[in-house]
């Protein structure tokens, strides 16, 4: 579990995160959601430990971020996982390669022991035949997988995704989607997401908490965002006649 109080963030005078308190719990798909501006990407980013914040705390299992010492943090950004918005994987590394990269940083396992380790995740992701691959020979969906693939291999606590499904047709961006929560499941990983896409909401928000002007603005599940009267959040998450009709089919079912 990830709790977060109070937290505060600013960038010289301007205000960014204004008091966010909440928790991502483990074993979910915990969303973040919000507008262009809402503060989800600076929030993303304090949970990494990539910013300091002026106020509040994040603690991970109880560990207080702020609070550990160096090695420490640097052991717990051992059990941290990473799926960035493009994918990031270096270019003149091999699919294999890439996978492998945090094993090589932070662990002392031989290279055996790495391989099997990298075999075991890729074909976790479907990837069976892609070792030798470069990422320019994979498709957006693969290059997606491979950033999953590295992203688990070094069995972590905590997995954050930054817009997982950007720039994917909607059919890929829905495996990629089941792919993120089964693996949550599976390995019980408190898993954060920022996400804008309103079918990941839908399809995997265990949890979601809804930004605005860098406050929380409502928090709940997929299932309690259809019953939400919260204007705020009616307004960004049913601007599609898609979503409005979805929403109203769900009302009538379940009055």
């Amino acid at each position: 579990m990830i709790e977060v109080k109070d937290l505060q963030k600013s960038f010289g005078d301007a205000h960014i995160l204004k008091g966010i308190t909440t928790t991502f719990d483990k074993g979910k798909t915990n969303l973040i959601i919000g507008q262009s501006g809402s503060g989800k990407t600076v929030f993303l980013k304090c949970l990494l430990g990539l910013f300091n914040y002026e106020d509040g705390s994040i603690s991970y299992d109880g560990q207080i971020f702020s609070n550990l010492t160096e090695d420490e943090k640097r052991n717990m950004r051992a059990k941290i996982g990473m799926v960035f918005q493009g994918s990031a994987l270096f270019d003149s590394m091999t699919i294999a390669e890439n996978v492998m990269f945090p094993l090589q940083m932070f662990t002392k396992q031989s290279k055996s022991e790495m391989e099997d380790r990298v075999d075991f995740v890729l074909k976790r992701v479907n990837l069976d035949d892609a070792h030798k691959k470069m990422p320019s020979q994979a498709s957006g969906g693969m290059q997606k997988r491979v950033a999953i693939a590295r992203a688990i291999v070094n069995k972590p606590r905590y997995l954050f995704c930054d817009e997982p499904n950007s720039g994917l047709d909607p059919k890929t961006s829905i495996v990629i989607d089941n792919l993120i929560k089964e693996i949550t499941e599976e390995y019980q990983i408190t898993t954060v997401i920022n996400s804008h896409d309103m079918n990941s909401v839908m399809e995997i928000g265990e949890k979601i908490v809804f930004l605005k002007d860098g406050l929380k603005a409502w928090e709940g599940s997929k299932e309690t965002i259809f019953r939400t009267d919260n204007k705020v959040v009616t307004n960004f998450v049913y601007s599609s006649n898609l979503f409005k009709k979805v929403r109203k089919m769900y009302l009538e079912e379940n009055s």
